[in-house]
């Protein structure tokens, strides 16, 4: 027995060892399912059956084409929701979403990360609960998250802070922004969703807000996937250090404490 096969033997039995038995996807049903960060282990048992359930399928950008590959009974129905490129508006994309169902279709809309973490998963639940259609939620591995574990970065660490912030930073230095100043006296570490075009605004943001120019941060890009970078620095710093490293959206920030200790458990301190 070759070692590929010695190891798909020993993973099915732990599969049925498990004893999963996945819900049908019924026809007429929307599922809102998370993709998480991109890497295929990251996928949920759950959403593994309901994308082999499928046969339509609405995915977003962020989700890898492995992983939209799963669903090879389903239409696929590009949504986009990739920053700065062409996009499906959120209102086509729950019209879709309510025709397919109404068609009997098997629905899966599934969108990077958690559904219900900056995924606009629940005004699509809510849109859907409004047109009587039945829908479920599967949860995801949210990126903000993941992203940290894949990068070594502890989300929380004894002695260093007692909470963490998941923010969006897409509105930064607009009239719907986020109170950085209020962020910042917390003293807990922030994780900044979609802003990347506005890291020189949230850094100033926060600065002004009494965190010291010291405080670790860092920007990780495409975490979990051969691609993912990660540019470490200070809070005064990082915004030129990410541009000076090419780095783009999709991107995750995270400012705080928890970020030194990357060095720490890698050994470089």
């Amino acid at each position: 027995m070759s070692g590929s096969t010695r190891e798909n033997s020993r993973l099915e039995q732990a599969l049925a060892r498990l004893n999963f038995k996945p819900r049908n996807l019924e026809p007429g049903h929307v599922w809102l399912a998370g993709a998480g960060p991109s890497d295929p282990g990251c996928l949920t048992l759950e959403v593994l059956a309901a994308l082999a359930e499928a046969d339509a399928l609405v995915y977003d950008a962020l989700v890898s084409p492995d992983i939209v590959a799963v669903a090879a009974g389903a239409e696929l129905f590009y949504a986009g929701k990739r920053g700065g490129q062409p996009s499906m508006k959120q209102d086509d994309i729950t019209a879709l979403l309510v025709r397919l169902a109404r068609e009997g279709r098997r629905v899966v809309r599934l969108k990077g990360g958690d559904p219900y973490i900056f995924g606009r998963g629940g005004e699509e639940a809510l849109a859907l609960a409004s047109e009587n259609i039945p829908f479920r939620v599967l949860p995801g591995l949210t990126s903000g998250l993941s992203a940290l574990a894949a990068t070594g970065i502890p989300a929380t660490m004894r002695g260093i802070n007692k909470a963490v912030i998941l923010a969006t930073g897409h509105a930064a230095g607009t009239d719907d922004d986020l109170d950085w100043t209020a962020i910042a006296r917390t003293g807990q570490p922030v994780v900044v969703y979609m802003g990347m075009a506005n890291l020189p605004v949230i850094a100033a943001s926060l600065l002004e807000g009494g965190l010291a120019p010291s405080t670790p941060a860092a920007v990780i890009i495409a975490a979990t996937t051969p691609q993912e970078r990660i540019v470490v620095a200070t809070l005064a710093t990082i915004a030129e250090a990410a541009a000076a490293a090419g780095l783009a959206s999709p991107a995750l920030i995270v400012v705080g404490g928890i970020v030194a200790m990357r060095a720490a458990l890698a050994g470089e301190e």
